[in-house]
């Protein structure tokens, strides 16, 4: 009789058979809102329609480029056209974007199953939850080696996400997990290319193609997780349980349409006037330097990791929420430029990687990414986001929301 081990897959079992709290599911919708409007507005200007193309099986789910496909190809598309802005969540817990690999796995699953959009959400929100905690598990040195937690980590989540709506028994949601422990991967070489959207996508896939084989019958190894030769022990997971929590509630929002490494200094500085300043330092944890501290980049692509370009376009006026500032115009702009020169960076030990100190002429300013963000104040500047994104279809996105109309959401997905 095979050992029955206590460990992450007992957790992730409790997470995919718990009923969220009221406050969680309240900020996982307003999560999928923003995921719609990363995707759709992904879809419009990714760069991704010609391969989108190339996936043509027919289906019952709905994919952002306009096209009805297969539960596994509207996956993928999907998971890829919603992280190809990098304008998505994050949650700092693992370092890892959590509904571009679990929504789609979750909306795909519930069309195909005519499920309800409580359904979705609680779904989606469980494989969250997993994501996070299998993230926490496997470790920083997971991260740090090369793994992208977004994929590895994620395509867990979206197993636990399809696999709920499929209401799999533990034993089938075991074997699920294990067959996912054979298929995830993702690496951090791909970042800054369509290869690291593309991680999410094939997240997002694997969970779905998954939890369809357990259902069907398909069997694996007891514990592909953390059994002998699993997931962890092979991809370098540190093996650290993670106690229950609901930790979604943390998650962070992208308000900035640049690397969320320099969130925490442009909410530092967030209602200041820097357009007289003489001198901006900025302190920040020490990761973050070999990430998002370009100091001249000449590309609105380099633009979004370089805190020199964000503090001056943030002293002009210009709008770093609004992705359509980050141009190659803008970065070569002989004003930005200048302002450039008076930004300098320096790591701070004692800072956490959400954490940013900005020091103007003098005068401090400080902000943690962890600092509760009451739920009225996270679904106006949401709405927002997601308005500069797509237009009034974002109302009629968060109507359908909280009308629980998911066939009526999932048509206002499509480009």
């Amino acid at each position: 009789m095979e050992q029955r081990s206590k460990g992450i897959t007992e957790l992730v079992l409790t997470y995919a058979r718990s009923e969220p709290p009221r406050d969680v599911r309240g900020i996982m919708r307003l999560s999928v809102l923003d995921w719609a409007a990363c995707g759709i507005a992904g879809a419009q200007g990714g760069g991704f329609a010609a391969w989108a193309s190339t996936l043509d099986a027919a289906g019952p789910a709905t994919r952002f480029d306009g096209r009805m496909g297969s539960v596994s190809e509207a996956a993928l598309v999907n998971g890829t056209l919603s992280h190809a802005l990098d304008f998505d969540d994050t949650h700092f817990a693992h370092i890892g974007h959590p509904s571009v690999a679990v929504v789609p796995a979750a909306l795909a699953m519930a069309e195909m199953a005519s499920a309800s959009m409580a359904t979705m959400v609680d779904a989606a929100l469980v494989g969250a939850e997993t994501s996070v905690a299998v993230g926490m598990w496997l470790g920083r040195g997971h991260y740090q080696v090369g793994y992208h937690q977004t994929a590895t980590a994620g395509a867990f989540g979206a197993t636990v996400a399809a696999g709920r709506i499929l209401d799999l028994s533990d034993t089938q949601m075991r074997h699920a997990l294990s067959l996912c422990s054979t298929m995830a991967s993702g690496l951090k070489s791909q970042f800054g290319t369509m290869g690291k959207p593309l991680n999410a996508g094939l997240a997002a896939r694997c969970g779905v193609e998954a939890a369809r084989w357990a259902a069907s019958g398909m069997t694996s190894v007891w514990d592909g997780l953390s059994g002998p030769l699993g997931f962890g022990e092979t991809h370098l997971g540190a093996g650290e349980l993670p106690v229950f929590a609901w930790r979604m509630g943390d998650v962070s929002h992208k308000f900035h349409a640049c690397c969320h490494g320099l969130h925490a200094s442009l909410e530092a500085v967030r209602g200041s006037d820097l357009s007289t300043a003489r001198r901006i330092e900025v302190f920040t944890h020490p990761r973050w330097l070999t990430v998002c501290n370009q100091p001249a980049p000449d590309t609105g692509l380099g633009a979004k990791f370089s805190y020199k370009q964000v503090m001056a376009m943030a002293a002009l006026g210009i709008d770093t929420g609004d992705i359509a500032q980050f141009t190659d115009d803008c970065a070569m702009r002989p004003d930005v430029i200048t302002l450039r020169d008076r930004v300098h960076v320096s790591q701070d030990d004692t800072l956490s990687e959400m954490q940013a100190r900005v020091v103007i002429d003098g005068e401090a300013h400080f902000h943690d990414l962890r600092t509760p963000l009451a739920y009225e104040a996270r679904q106006e500047r949401i709405r927002e986001k997601a308005c500069a994104l797509v237009g009034a279809r974002a109302d009629d996105l968060w109507a359908a929301i909280e009308a629980e109309d998911l066939s009526r959401f999932a048509g206002l997905l499509k480009s």
